[in-house]
């Protein structure tokens, strides 16, 4: 989500690994050592790991919470899973979004 795209994945794969493989954006710098907390996601359903100690050190969260961070949650589902992740929106993109939105309700175009 939002880009509302299925995809299937192997057991064992990170979010950000399975979203990189399928050329959906998730910002990050560290590489996927949770050290720059840019990848935040927020899953719901089932097939995922539980959140990792570093998770839970810098983000404060527990399991029933759904936000992880990309490069730390793994599926650990193999078979067939739904497993639902939402993706934040590009700064950028939506810094561009909005501003799209204000010509198009501006009265002078």
């Amino acid at each position: 989500m939002p880009d509302n795209r299925t995809i299937e994945a192997k057991s064992g794969v990170t979010l950000l690994d399975m979203a990189r493989s399928t050329r959906v954006s998730i910002r990050t710098r560290c590489e996927g050592k949770a050290g720059c907390l840019m990848c935040k996601v927020q899953v719901a359903g089932e097939g995922i790991s539980p959140p990792t100690a570093a998770e839970r050190q810098k983000l404060g969260i527990d399991s029933s919470t759904g936000l992880r961070l990309a490069c730390q949650a793994k599926i650990t589902a193999s078979g067939v899973c739904d497993l639902v992740v939402t993706v934040p929106e590009d700064p950028l993109k939506a810094a561009v979004r909005r501003q799209l939105q204000q010509q198009e309700d501006d009265e002078l175009w």
